[in-house]
């Protein structure tokens, strides 16, 4: 048995998410698991480095499979762009090390959210970015960022209310970057709860907007009460960028990262 991995970008707009569910077959992971089943002629199923929400979007998802037999990677690859929908891509497949996992083999993700603050409505970008007409104080932010940075207990960050497992991640950068009209928030961490980055983003968009100070984030961090923190921002912002891997996983075409525009 083979073990592949590639590199899938897709536009999460149309999607209920990466993760494959009974009720629907609008999934990444199950468009992906229906291709590749149909190649290989038995049940293939894909691991994803991580669970993005409906509506999220990736550049550099990473995802691995095991397959019965071997096939050629470049032949795979072709055969899943021919198949999948236009709105998914697979770019960068190789056989990898048999331990290889995409999510437990990862050490640390890059996102980005993306705000649009002009005054008016982005017609052709507005599947990929928060319309949001609003002077953001990026000082005030800023400030509050670096209180998130660090190894931390993020329970407040957490959109699962019945989350049990451990809620410490370490974010080592929380970037603003404002440009004219735009906001992106660059966050890179060794994992992240669920919706934390929309939640991380709701509450720095609160102290943008002043409706909270940026030193009423540590007392939220203390805290750990979800209700505290600022609401999830909306999904169709957020870029799951890249995903790290140390040796021996490193990707040989050293693909992780693709530009947004």
């Amino acid at each position: 048995m083979a073990n592949y991995r590639f590199f899938v970008s897709y536009e999460g707009t149309r999607y209920n998410g990466w993760q494959r569910q009974g009720n629907t077959d609008q999934t990444v992971q199950g468009k992906l698991e229906a291709v590749l089943t149909r190649l290989f002629g038995v049940l293939v199923e894909v691991d994803g480095s991580g669970r993005t929400d409906a509506g999220v979007h990736a550049l550099g998802q990473v995802a691995n499979f095991h397959a019965p037999q071997r096939k050629d990677a470049a032949k795979i690859q072709e055969y899943l762009n021919q198949y999948l929908p236009k709105d998914i891509c697979i770019y960068g497949l190789e056989e990898t090390h048999e331990r290889f996992h995409s999510r437990l083999s990862a050490v640390g993700k890059t996102y980005c959210y993306r705000i649009i603050t002009d005054r008016l409505r982005p017609v052709f970008e507005q599947r990929f970015v928060w319309w949001l007409p609003e002077r953001l104080d990026k000082n005030a932010m800023d400030q509050a960022a670096g209180y998130l940075v660090g190894t931390h207990d993020y329970a407040a960050f957490c959109g699962n209310p019945k989350m049990k497992k451990n809620t410490v991640r370490t974010i080592d950068r929380l970037d603003i970057q404002e440009t004219e009209g735009m906001i992106q928030i660059l966050v890179h961490g060794d994992g992240f709860l669920q919706n934390m980055v929309r939640i991380l983003t709701g509450t720095l968009v609160e102290v943008g907007l002043g409706q909270k100070s940026a030193e009423e984030v540590q007392r939220i961090l203390a805290a750990g009460i979800r209700a505290m923190a600022g609401p999830a921002a909306p999904p169709q912002g957020l870029f799951l960028e890249s995903v790290d891997y140390d040796p021996p996983f490193l990707f040989r075409e050293g693909r992780g990262r693709r530009n947004l525009w």
